[in-house]
């Protein structure tokens, strides 16, 4: 399947023409493929354009016809067949196994937001009806529903080129929500951004929704996410990235004339806090557990365990000694991108620096050419880590520190200082964990999902499932990029007061002609008003 190395906008593929880039394979560091070009001012106002014109026809859809659209692009992406993978492969060096549980994991999940979106309940509609003769005033007759935003920019995540990027949750979400989608494609897998943008096309037209809905923008340039967030039409920004990228986005978003939110996913250490219990019952099996969780995906995922806190007693030297034996018998493995690579060492070194001691390393890549980087074991003292907040930081990459406590008290000191977290994983046996809701009470406003005798990666899409957590890891704590309620990132509430019945959005009218669940009066029912 040719790569065309053109941008989608505005209903029209269109070759690019600001500086040029190519796809690196990160296996062997070699450049292939076309060139691509950064899209310029031009083209980012032509794309912007086209969504919002496309967004005022989207917007008033049915939810029929979203769900139609969503279903359609997860067919579109199936259909894409091997070639998708095998580009994926050459521009990320992720195992073809592993893209293909991605793909399916981003066709499930668009399916499960076209389910999400007939069901209507995510519209909060809410009714109270006027009550001409109640004293001592008059009850006006009030309706509320959430109503999508407008054009949403989200930019692809370098770490899932299917799940979290092009064709992955958050365009799917804002679609689902009723939003036009920009989408800036990662410079670090344009030609299967490409192939996904492809999909989307042909989707549209086959639901019929408006071709400019959707448009895909190449960019290596800062210049380019810059200009995207700046733009006056952009209603929202999606980002998954790293906290200094992320963190300037949010500014940028701030700093407007008309601030919008940027929902950023910016890095977590995911902590894991192992109850004295546990580790004496238990010290091999944590280890095993711990080891396979950090070496997932060369460490390349924002749920990594990058600390796991321990109290120093029985069966602690045996989970010391059981890290770093499978630490040190690991493989080497491919790193995403040449700048995460430069980043680990970097952050590996800085922890020793501030007394972090590096226990053990991984095996010799020896002559292999490409980003391949060792993974690595640290341990470190609870007052050191407590003394000094730079250890803190997340080493994005194949690693996991041990802090090493004196005590549970010592514990409860270490999670106390932490910073906002995806996620914060507690082992204990069930007495001990009994006593702990000291701990949980912490954990519960430092992290967005507390997880009991589990281990963070790999994160469910659901109904219930949050995605999210305070700053640093995210910029808006009661977002969710996972699941369905990362829909509402995309919508906000209006109220109508007193409107006839023509003028009301179809899912507050009497009639409730979609079947949906709706707040009357305070009782939640499927029943129309007579």
């Amino acid at each position: 399947m040719d790569i065309t190395a053109r941008s989608y906008i505005g209903g029209e593929w269109i070759a690019g023409s600001g500086a040029p880039f190519r796809s690196v394979n990160p296996a062997t560091g070699e450049e292939f493929g076309p060139q691509f070009f950064d899209a310029g001012h031009d083209k980012i106002d032509r794309a912007l354009i086209g969504a919002d014109a496309a967004f005022r026809t989207y917007a008033t859809s049915s939810l029929a016809q979203r769900a139609t659209f969503l279903r359609a692009i997860a067919e579109e992406i199936t259909a894409l067949g091997e070639p998708l993978l095998k580009i994926a492969h050459l521009e990320t060096a992720l195992p073809l196994d592993r893209l293909a549980r991605e793909r399916i994991r981003t066709v499930q999940t668009l399916h499960a937001f076209a389910e999400h979106v007939e069901d209507g309940s995510w519209l909060d509609a809410r009714i109270d009806t006027a009550e001409p003769a109640r004293v001592p005033a008059p009850r006006p007759d009030i309706r509320r529903v959430l109503v999508p935003l407008g054009p949403i920019v989200n930019f692809a995540a370098s770490n899932f080129p299917l799940a979290f990027s092009v064709a992955g949750g958050d365009t799917a979400s804002a679609f689902a929500a009723g939003c036009s989608v920009v989408c800036k494609a990662h410079e670090a897998h344009p030609g299967t951004s490409e192939l996904a943008a492809m999909a989307i096309v042909r989707a549209a037209a086959t639901a019929g929704v408006p071709p400019a809905v959707f448009s895909l923008l190449h960019g290596r340039s800062h210049d380019v996410g810059l200009s995207l967030v700046r733009h006056p039409l952009t209603r929202a920004v999606s980002f998954t990235g790293s906290p200094r990228a992320g963190r300037i986005l949010f500014d940028e978003g701030g700093a407007r004339v008309e601030p919008i939110p940027v929902y950023a996913e910016m890095g977590s250490i995911n902590p894991m806090f192992v109850l004295p219990g546990a580790l004496a019952s238990r010290p091999d099996a944590l280890a095993e557990g711990i080891a396979s969780s950090m070496l997932l995906g060369v460490g390349q995922f924002c749920t990594s365990p990058g600390l796991v806190i321990a109290v120093r007693g029985a069966g602690f030297d045996r989970l010391q000694s059981g890290l770093a034996s499978r630490v040190a018998t690991a493989a080497p493995g491919t790193m995403l991108r040449a700048i995460m690579r430069t980043s680990f060492r970097d952050a590996v070194y800085l922890a020793r620096k501030h007394g972090a001691e590096q226990v053990a390393q991984g095996l010799d890549a020896g002559a292999a050419a490409g980003l391949t980087m060792q993974p690595v074991f640290l341990t470190i003292k609870a007052q050191v880590l407590l003394a000094d907040q730079s250890l803190q930081h997340e080493m994005f990459g194949p690693v996991t520190m041990l802090v090493i406590c004196e005590s549970v008290d010592e514990m409860l000191q270490v999670a106390n200082a932490l910073e906002g977290q995806l996620t914060a994983s507690l082992h204990g046996t069930d007495a001990e964990l009994a006593h702990q809701q000291e701990l949980v009470r912490v954990l519960q406003y430092k992290a967005g999902r507390l997880i009991v005798n589990g281990y963070p990666t790999g994160v469910e899409f659901g109904h219930a499932i949050h995605h999210g957590g305070p700053f640093p890891a995210t910029t808006d704590s009661r977002s969710t990029s996972v699941g369905s309620a990362a829909m509402i990132r995309f919508t906000r509430p209006v109220c109508y007061q007193d409107f006839p019945q023509a003028l009301l959005p179809e899912p507050l009218r009497n009639a409730n002609a979609a079947g949906i669940w709706r707040m009357i009066n305070g009782t939640m029912t499927r029943a129309a008003i007579t």
